[in-house]
């Protein structure tokens, strides 16, 4: 196999070399910009001495340059590192340093934190800024546009297959973790499953690329919504149509603006948006909701599908986006460590929430090593086999945990608990290091979730485990109303017991203005207790169980 993601985008770009690859903020790139933009970062790199196996931080908002960059890392043969724009100078460092970064490419708004912490950077030789129209140019940092435009592109050079690809963990579980992937096999994995998304057969060498992108008959124009930083968004936003010859849109604004995305889909006639679950999914069908109360609705005809992943995606939302729109409803059940599962819903196939079919070489498996039976009711941790990473950077011990033989086969355990159902689909329960021990009975945050959600009056909600002298855990939910409604702990308490076993409800629960999420989504569980704690003190609880 030749496959290495530099050369499968040079093969796209000598096929396409016309057709539209980035669009950003009014900017459009062309496949031929995008390779040549890429082949002079490149040179820039290589003249520092950047080169296989260097690491390079991106430290960048969703932008045109922000794939440039990282085409051009490809390109010298290094490893671009995904660096959280949300971090702090403490979580930088470490970061960088973990990662043995040797350059950082950073929007012009962070570059007084890099002055504050680029002492600390022993390792790092290159500063790289993109101007974002906001602070001045660091003393020995070199601008992105100049130095784009006076290198020369760099040739392309001989590419091993085994070159390593990362992509580091949100940390919503830890200090962030590189996830190691053989990078050759990952483009080919990835190359697959867009084919495979279209019914065609996926090619076995990169010299096969042209015929793939020749059979494809409307190649996908992708807006990723959530942040390229995180593997939804690079993996199915980015990196798959872009092996599919397609169109990658991206807006820097932060924060989620669903109006701003309707009218990207619009105008740019985007057929695949990329999101995380219900903190994307219901901001977008309450103003597509709005839109048609307004009598303007949004123009969705070129919208093909939505896909998901990391995150619950309540069938109540997703019926409600089917009822403006005809499409593909996909929800992928995954992490940077392996994907597991996925559920596909569209107007002929009713939604239902955190039920999925497994993805060939998944398993479910409990915590002494058997196989969780179909239509036992046993729990156990999602284990998946196949394609599974090569651990993490520089962990060896967290590597030996995650990444495990059970019975002759290496397997993943990202962690995520489920049981099996009888027809052999899988209902997630969440994660193992979220659950609620209360009174010997395990809870998980996202089923109890879930429960409350199903309230209309509740736009989020998040449940976390509180100190309890009676129960050693008690359940807390902290929820958010819509706007306008009334809502009471009572009120929401007697809601979830139309859907929840006793010991599973809400002991008490804290009404809040918004419940706070990372850029990508999921849960900051931290936040969520801190407040729970401050509200909810532990005591002697002598509710129900």
């Amino acid at each position: 196999m030749d496959f290495h993601f530099a050369t499968a985008w040079e093969r796209v770009a000598e096929t396409v070399p016309e057709r539209p690859a980035l669009i950003c903020d009014g900017v459009t790139r062309t496949w031929r910009e995008f390779e040549d933009r890429a082949s002079r970062f490149a040179s820039v790199l290589d003249a520092h001495g950047i080169g296989a196996g260097s690491k390079v931080g991106l430290y960048l908002h969703n932008n045109n340059e922000y794939l440039e960059a990282q085409f051009g890392v490809f390109k010298v043969r290094g490893c671009p590192i995904n660096v959280n724009y949300r971090y702090k100078a403490e979580e930088l460092i470490y970061l960088l340093d973990n990662a043995d970064a040797e350059a950082i490419v950073y929007q012009a708004c962070y570059a007084m934190r890099i002055w504050e912490i680029r002492d600390q950077l022993p390792k790092v030789k290159l500063f790289i800024q993109l101007d974002d129209g906001t602070e001045g140019l660091l003393h020995g940092a070199v601008d992105y546009a100049s130095a784009i435009r006076g290198a020369q592109p760099l040739p392309p050079c001989p590419r091993d297959p085994a070159d390593i690809y990362m992509l580091y963990t949100g940390g919503t579980t830890g200090m962030p973790k590189g996830v190691m992937y053989p990078g050759g096999e990952f483009c080919a994995f990835l190359t697959a499953m867009g084919a495979a998304a279209r019914e065609l057969e996926p090619p076995t060498e990169v010299a096969d690329l042209p015929a793939l992108l020749s059979r494809i008959e409307a190649p996908p124009v992708s807006l990723p919504a959530c942040p390229l930083m995180h593997g939804t968004g690079m993996w199915l936003g980015s990196m798959v149509p872009l092996m599919l010859g397609g169109t990658v849109v991206t807006t820097p604004r932060l924060g989620l603006d669903p109006d701003l995305l309707w009218g990207l889909v619009e105008q740019h006639g985007v057929s695949d948006l990329v999101i995380v679950g219900d903190a994307f999914a219901r901001p977008l069908l309450g103003a597509l909701d709005a839109a048609v109360e307004k009598g303007n609705p949004y123009d969705l005809s070129s919208l093909r599908q939505i896909t998901s992943s990391g995150v619950m995606w309540s069938a109540e939302v997703k019926e409600g986006l089917l009822r403006h729109h005809d499409m593909v409803l996909a929800d992928v059940i995954g992490s940077s460590e392996g994907g597991m599962g996925s559920s596909v819903t569209t107007r002929d196939a009713r939604p239902s929430t955190a039920k999925f079919q497994l993805n060939e070489g998944v398993r479910v498996i409990t915590d002494d090593g058997r196989l969780v039976a179909p239509g036992s009711g046993e729990i156990g941790k999602v284990a998946t086999s196949g394609f599974v990473p090569l651990g993490y950077y520089k962990d060896p011990k967290k590597s030996a945990e995650t990444f495990r033989e059970v019975d002759g086969v290496r397997y993943s355990f990202p962690g995520d608990y489920a049981t099996v159902e009888a027809d052999g689909s899988i209902t997630l329960l969440g994660r193992g290091s979220a659950c609620i021990n209360t009174a010997g009975e395990k809870v998980f945050p996202e089923e109890v979730e879930e429960a409350v959600k199903k309230h209309p009056g509740v736009e989020d909600c998040l449940v976390v485990g509180v100190p309890d002298a009676r129960f050693g855990e008690r359940v807390v939910a902290v929820a958010a109303p819509v706007a306008g409604a009334d809502l009471s702990e009572s009120q929401l308490i007697e809601h979830a017991r139309d859907h929840l076993a006793g010991y599973k409800l809400p002991k008490n629960v804290l009404l809040v203005d918004a419940v706070r999420r990372a850029p990508n989504g999921k849960a900051d569980y931290k936040w969520a207790k801190a407040h729970a704690l401050e509200a909810f003190a532990p005591s002697a609880s002598s509710g129900e169980h």
